[in-house]
């Protein structure tokens, strides 16, 4: 599939049409996470259901239980625990009709008398709410790790990085293939040993970067490649270096929110692997904070728990993207011309305009006119916007590119 914008005089651009949509690049706040204020959690996405469990909560104790959340209703129920120990930091991921918990440390501080690191490996089946324990994780010798990132390509599941104990970080990665339930030596993290690493997939490619191996946060990105097994460089975060950021991905592109640099941060950044550029977001709905959890529901992330600066916390925000819209709307076409432009911006579409927005890249109002089908650009500064045109409660979008 070829990801570039096609210019032409014209270019039509199929948007959807609903009530009341969603502003681009915006958050809301939801129902805060029923399982009350921690961080160091783990979230997935099984069948567009999302869930929440484990971390550490604000009296320092270390949990097993997983919440799933209702859409429709805004709502949080109880599932069942985790049969394991208790633990922070694990690893989640889905794959298919099954959510996986593994790895983790069952104490909050790995220094505490009875502090394990964990290796084994358990599945979830939401239509039972049941969990099957599977291969444990091999990583260390077996002797399992924590503070592991993950992404997931082609029904595999990609471990790497993580903590084997004070000061023993590690630049492993191992592919578990659910089908076989078995565990693969994968090629090391280029970046070398790290810790709080952040990690994605898009488009069939692993990418994976950030976090810290104590003596420095980082902020390089690399890409991983299945077919290959090999790793290159991608161009670095445009923004401060951090660790414990949370990531997410929506459609073809990846999100990296929050995390820390020694102080807590709120940026939202969105990675576009098909020309390796990185675009600044609306920040963060709720406080600032790291080891947050997000999911992904359709078109949208839902993002929240983690530590800010007040301490733990349980408030989750929903974040609509700038350029993906829902799936289950209806669709109809306008056209947007010249594109790309460098005077004016015309509409034509099968509804009359009451407004005409144009927007940056950082989801800021720049131009807007009413009751019109044009808007004069010629004093804006060179690059991608995009144009909202609305009618009542009917809205519709399309990119424009300014020369």
């Amino acid at each position: 599939m070829k990801h570039l914008l096609l210019i032409s005089f014209v270019v039509l651009t199929s948007i959807v049409f609903g009530q009341n949509p969603p502003v681009p690049n915006s958050w809301s706040k939801k129902a805060d996470f029923a399982g009350l204020k921690r961080e160091r959690a783990i979230a997935f996405t099984v069948n567009g259901v999302g869930y929440i469990g484990t971390g550490v909560d604000t009296a320092e104790t270390v949990l097993k239980d997983l919440w799933r959340y209702n859409e429709l209703t805004d709502t949080w129920t109880q599932m069942a625990d985790i049969p394991g120990s208790q633990r922070r930091n694990a690893v989640a991921f889905a794959i298919g009709d099954y959510g996986y918990v593994t790895t983790g440390m069952n104490t909050p501080n790995s220094t505490d008398v009875g502090a394990t690191k964990l290796n084994d490996n358990w599945r979830y089946d939401p239509a039972t709410n049941s969990w099957a324990a599977r291969a444990n994780f091999p990583g260390n010798n077996g002797q399992g790790m924590y503070f592991g990132a993950c992404f997931v390509i082609d029904n595999e599941a990609f471990v790497v990085g993580g903590k084997h104990g004070p000061n023993n970080y590690t630049s492993n990665m191992y592919m578990y293939d659910p089908a076989q339930d078995q565990w693969y030596l994968a090629a090391n993290f280029p970046g070398g040993v790290r810790y709080q690493l952040s990690a994605l997939a898009v488009d069939g490619k692993g990418f994976v970067g950030l976090g810290t191996d104590q003596d420095l946060y980082r902020q390089d990105w690399w890409e991983y490649k299945r077919t290959t097994n090999t790793w290159a460089q991608r161009a670095d975060l445009p923004a401060s270096a951090r660790a414990s950021a949370v990531t997410f991905t929506i459609a073809d592109r990846g999100y990296v929110c929050m995390g820390t640099n020694g102080g807590m941060l709120d940026d939202l950044w969105e990675y576009n692997p098909f020309d390796n550029t990185w675009s600044v977001r609306a920040p963060y709905g709720g406080s600032p904070r790291k080891n947050a959890v997000a999911f992904v529901l359709g078109s949208r992330a839902y993002v929240g728990t983690g530590k800010g600066v007040s301490g733990k916390k349980q408030s989750i925000h929903e974040y609509h993207p700038m350029w993906t819209l829902d799936l289950e709307e209806n669709e109809l076409e306008i056209s947007v011309y010249p594109n790309p432009t460098s005077d004016m911006i015309y509409v034509k579409s099968a509804f009359e305009p009451e407004k005409i927005t144009l927007i940056n890249m950082l989801g800021e109002e720049v131009r807007s006119a009413s009751n019109s089908n044009q808007l004069t650009v010629n004093d804006l500064p060179s690059g991608q916007y995009r144009l909202i045109v609305s009618s009542g409660n009917k809205s519709a979008n399309s990119p424009i590119t300014i020369q």
